[in-house]
């Protein structure tokens, strides 16, 4: 049986796209924070080096990237509610053990702890059982905004609070955002009523082993990848060359805040002029193109704070569209019904690219200095835009999932919604019952589609 869905979010949706947004903006506030201070107030703390700092720093894309599947397993099976609890409470540990740790190889350990609480593809699986087929990219698109939003206020906020409570006192507020996580799943997040089909939200190993030979798929994640690797090497040594520059660290925030602001009123009109002209592979080279030169302007050995405050600019203009783009470029190619195994694949990709960032930017910062990180990152970029060179966008492409009451006459059903104006491809997965179909928005018409299944 197929219901027909209204247009608009139910008040369910809406109460999980807000609580799942606040607990990820909780959440994810509290790692940003330590972005912009870590290389800074990290030199007080005993057993200090850069090599160190990195290690501090990509520890917890390390344990991320081991968690993050296993995590959403046992979701499945015992709940989307309980996981998070224990992610919370891990990711409470981890910031604990951080802030009573004096040294940098403690921090190190409470940061890996921090990542053990991996819960992020439970929260975005939670948030597909609590919303319809139809009305999941809205609730994404909340819980994306709230990433962001975050992200902004983060570089601001981090620099202005570890001047007042230090380093220590950081994690400790860390740890009290995540209780207050916790206070937000307890009384504000809904329990789920309806469930999204399994494949869509979760990580199946041979569905990923497959998507590892999908070529579209495999440049994204390597987008992702040199992404996440980019902005962790970056703060590395950025933090740094602000102080060098003669910025007290207390008032960096001057500095990452009109940056964000204004790479957020550049990021956006690019976002809509890509989609309008379908230029999106266009978009996504200049963007990669805009790392690599603020990169490269980062090569002046004594840069003044003008110039470092125009590389941030432009570095989290590109940094913002491409972090937008990627989530969106997934969902349009991944192969119907692989969708929760093509984001498996994309985060583990982006948490290995934080560790790798920072552990080897870290390395290179103390062994050959700030100009070998940017050397590295320059071939990384090059590298990545030869990768993007093919790369074949799809706009306008949406996806649905229908249930089917019925496991007979699936085959001529299938052929019958195949050949359907608009339908990219259709799927069938009669273990779940569902029939996945990819489509083009424009051309497609969903009573159509439910008045077959109906039929059939």
């Amino acid at each position: 049986m197929v219901v027909f869905v209204q247009d608009g979010l139910n008040p369910t949706e809406k109460r999980g796209a807000y609580s799942l947004a606040l607990l990820f903006a909780l959440r994810m506030a509290g790692l940003f924070m330590l972005m912009p201070v870590l290389a800074v107030y990290g030199q007080h703390l005993q057993g200090f080096s850069p090599l160190w700092l990195g290690f501090a720093i990509g520890a917890y894309g390390l344990s991320q990237a081991l968690f993050q599947i296993p995590m959403g397993w046992l979701s499945d099976r015992f709940g989307r509610k309980p996981i998070i609890f224990l992610g919370l409470a891990i990711f409470t540990l981890g910031s604990v053990v951080a802030a009573m740790a004096d040294s940098i190889h403690g921090v190190a350990l409470g940061r890996a702890l921090q990542g053990m609480g991996a819960i992020a593809s439970t929260v975005m699986a939670l948030a597909a059982d609590l919303s319809r087929e139809t009305q999941r990219a809205k609730v994404m698109a909340f819980i994306g905004v709230s990433i962001g939003l975050a992200f902004a206020a983060s570089l601001v906020l981090g620099p202005v609070i570890s001047a007042v409570l230090g380093l220590s006192g950081l994690f400790w507020l860390i740890a009290g955002l995540s209780i207050l996580a916790m206070l937000v799943v307890q009384f504000v997040v809904p329990n789920a009523q309806s469930v999204a089909p399994k494949s869509e939200v979760s990580a199946n190993s041979q569905q990923m082993l497959k998507l590892l030979k999908h070529p579209q798929l495999l440049r994204l994640d390597w987008g992702v990848f040199t992404l996440h690797l980019v902005l962790t090497s970056l703060f590395v040594i950025i933090p740094l060359r602000l102080v060098g520059a003669g910025l007290a660290a207390a008032d960096h925030w001057a500095v990452y805040l009109p940056a964000v602001l204004i790479s957020f009123v550049l990021m956006v009109p690019m976002l809509i002029i890509a989609a309008k002209r379908n230029q999106q592979r266009g978009y996504f080279i200049f963007a990669i193109g805009l790392l690599l030169l603020a990169n490269v302007l980062l090569l002046t050995e004594h840069a003044s704070i003008w110039l470092l405050a125009l590389v941030l600019t432009i570095f989290f203009t590109g940094f913002n569209y491409l972090e937008a783009s990627l989530p969106a470029l997934i969902s349009s190619l991944a192969p119907p019904g692989n969708k929760g195994a093509a984001l498996g694949v994309f985060s583990t990709s982006q948490f290995l690219g934080a560790f790798i960032g920072g552990s080897s930017a870290g390395a290179l910062y103390m062994w050959t200095g700030a100009l070998a990180v940017n050397l590295f990152i320059s071939v990384l970029l090059l590298c990545w835009i030869a990768v993007s060179w093919g790369m074949r966008a799809q706009s306008g492409i949406k996806s649905y999932s229908l249930t089917i009451s019925s496991a007979d006459q699936t085959a001529s059903l299938l052929k019958k919604l195949q050949v359907l104006p608009g339908v990219v491809e259709a799927v069938l997965i009669a273990s779940e019952g569902t029939v996945y179909l990819k489509v083009k928005a424009k051309e497609f018409e969903l009573n159509r589609a439910l008045d077959l299944v109906r039929a059939g």
